[in-house]
């Protein structure tokens, strides 16, 4: 049991080294540059369970994580109303407000694991492109619900005479959802990114996630050997679903974002796959590499503006053109061989 905690610990111990060493000295635009990865690593590695882990085709992920992000931002927002009396972040490092945005985030992911429970049980047994129209019809549905919300309640005294219907439906409605406090930091934010990589890693090395590449690699075959393969699916939906949660939990107390329901639609889920598929489908390090250079590289392109998505497309289009199957396939960074085998002579050969 320790042991299987160490990798946590030091994930952990590497965040809060983040936190106190890196965050004063970079600055504030290359930390929320940093924070960003963070959550796009987590969505990545997240969607890659099911996308490359099970060879299924979802492109609703962003509903996923819109859930959790509203779920977090109204428990945080109006509970600071009900406990401190108004939403300014409460000051100290594990303070009650960190408390309760840590409570937001975990409640996000349990709401998105149930959402993908409700969404995966009867999709998941339909096979080809049909998950990919449930998924996404999911994501609209969604964010149309989210635009008919009611306005967010803005003083203590509404908050404190209003019904628990009345504040889960006041999210803002098309305006987005504005005046969460702002309590994501690199600390968070690489906490959850260690959770995310040590639980997908244990579980691509361990027999269950060899079960969920057989499903991806021959479906029938898998069935014939008597794996569930039903089961499995809606096992890592649910488990991407709820890190998801925790990854809109995240964006929805980051600096200067506002939760609106047109950024978590139809464009960033497409987001989220590309970066799947350009890292390498069934690859957790490529999927971490993905989300790097997918955040990085349209601000390293921000100086040509006028020019910027259409040299992005061309370098998307030239990745999948020159490499398929994506940066690393379906190994991981320490399983590339760095150096050319050395070629045996025919003298060694008949001395063998």
């Amino acid at each position: 049991m320790i042991k299987a905690a160490v990798p946590v610990l030091i994930g952990v111990a590497l965040a809060v080294l983040v936190q106190l060493a890196a965050g004063p000295i970079i600055g504030p635009f290359a930390a929320k540059l940093l924070m960003d990865i963070g959550i796009n690593v987590i969505l990545a590695v997240s969607l890659n369970l099911v996308n490359g882990f099970t060879g299924q085709f979802s492109i609703g992920h962003a509903g996923f994580m819109a859930v959790g992000g509203y779920t977090a931002g109204c428990i945080t927002y109006y509970g600071s109303f009900l406990l401190f009396g108004n939403t300014q972040v409460q000051p100290g490092w594990l303070s009650h407000g960190d408390l309760l945005f840590l409570g937001g985030c975990l409640a996000g992911a349990v709401v998105a694991a149930i959402a993908g429970i409700i969404v995966g049980l009867p999709s998941l047994r339909l096979r080809g492109d049909y998950l990919a129209i449930v998924t996404l019809g999911f994501g609209e549905i969604l964010r149309v619900m989210l635009q008919r919300t009611g306005d967010v309640l803005g003083t203590a005294d509404e908050v404190h005479k209003a019904s628990v219907g009345t504040l889960a439906t006041s999210l803002g409605g098309s305006l987005g959802f504005s005046g969460i406090p702002y309590y994501t930091d690199l600390f968070w934010i690489y906490t959850f990114v260690t959770i995310t990589l040590v639980v997908a890693l244990r579980l691509k090395f361990s027999s269950y996630g060899r079960a969920f590449l057989s499903v991806r690699e021959n479906e029938i075959a898998a069935e014939a050997v008597g794996i569930n393969t039903t089961r499995l699916k809606v096992r890592a939906f649910v488990l991407a679903a709820a890190f998801a949660g925790i990854a809109g939990g995240l964006f929805a107390h980051e600096v200067g974002t506002s939760l609106n329901p047109r950024e978590l639609g139809f464009q960033k889920s497409f987001d989220i796959v590309i970066m799947v598929v350009l890292g390498g489908m069934g690859s957790v390090s490529g999927a971490v590499l993905a989300a790097i250079v997918l955040t990085l590289l349209p601000e390293a392109l921000r100086s040509f503006s006028e020019f910027r998505m259409p040299i992005y497309a061309l370098a998307l289009i030239l990745m999948m053109i020159l490499r398929p199957q994506g940066i690393l396939g379906l190994r991981e960074l320490w399983e590339l061989s760095w150096f050319p085998k050395r070629k045996t002579k025919p003298t060694e050969k008949a001395a063998a």
